[in-house]
């Protein structure tokens, strides 16, 4: 028989996404080290192996018997650190709250990014959601969900807000940002709220969490001339780096290696293409003198 490995918990703030990658993960790793097949697992709960890879995956949620009666297969002992984490996996995150004007995709990806060490963005189009002021992100919602009702607008919009308060935080990500200078010329919305929102960057550009670069336009062609994304990355060593890519009607998650590395290199290309973070506020000084 063996005991629960010594492992570090995730942070308070993880939600249910992240707790149920973990708890996966870990499950994965005692089937291995019992050397059991999925197959296997999955007769022992009354299940099929596809739905063994899905909860090893955290795609899937967890009922406490099935994970009481996998761990028991795998020989573990000391069962209660890792119940206590399939409990916190079925446990809705704050953000659920507004399930009811997001989609589904959406609210992981919010899970995953109160759970980043670091998020690293690049933006082609609109100042990044995490800093942007509410009137902005007022006038970007609204491009996409114009026919909406006042209140949807409304709770969208309280819901961008909320999310900022994570770089607030004690233990707030660092979000290192990389935008397009075509970011801070393109209006959006009034002219009062487009200079706001320079002017907020400019304060930001002193952040102790925040990192920001622009790309000029004499860089010309680019490495991430794609389009916008973000990796995230985390802590907890079970949660791998994610690349998140937000496409019309959903999203697109990678976490395969090659994958990942190959838009880290964009990354960091951008950022050696960039103007250094401190030269940042001269272009957005640059961009109000144009307003």
């Amino acid at each position: 028989m063996t005991s629960s490995p010594s492992v570090t918990g995730g942070p308070a703030n993880a939600g249910p996404t992240v707790s149920r990658m973990q708890l996966g993960a870990r499950l994965r790793g005692h089937r291995i080290a019992a050397d059991l097949t999925r197959e296997a697992a999955g007769y022992s709960i009354r299940a099929s192996e596809s739905k063994i890879s899905r909860m090893e995956l955290g795609r899937v949620g967890f009922k406490e018997r099935d994970v009481t009666d996998l761990l028991t297969l795998y020989g573990v002992e000391d069962q209660d650190e890792m119940l206590a984490l399939a409990r916190e996996a079925n446990r809705p995150g704050w953000w659920q709250a507004y399930s009811d004007v997001l989609p589904t995709w959406f609210l992981n990806y919010l899970d995953l990014e109160q759970a980043a060490e670091l998020i690293r963005t690049y933006e082609i189009q609109f100042v990044p959601g995490l800093l942007q002021t509410e009137d902005y992100a007022r006038a970007v919602i609204s491009i996409g969900h114009g026919r909406g009702s006042k209140r949807e607008l409304d709770r969208r919009v309280e819901l961008r807000m909320a999310r900022q308060t994570m770089l607030a935080r004690a233990d707030s990500p660092r979000l290192w940002a990389v935008i397009d200078e075509a970011v801070l010329l393109r209006p959006m919305g009034s002219r009062a709220t487009h200079r706001a929102q320079l002017e907020s960057l400019l304060t930001l550009t002193d952040s102790r969490v925040v990192r920001l670069q622009v790309v000029p336009f004499s860089a010309g062609g680019h490495a991430a001339a794609g389009g916008a994304f973000s990796i995230l990355r985390f802590a907890l060593e079970e949660v791998p780096d994610l690349v998140f890519l937000e496409q019309l009607t959903g999203s697109l998650y990678l976490d395969r290696q090659e994958d990942v590395d190959q838009y880290a290199a964009a990354a960091s290309r951008l950022i050696i293409e960039a103007t250094t973070p401190e030269r940042t506020a001269d272009v957005i000084h640059r961009a109000l003198r144009n307003l």
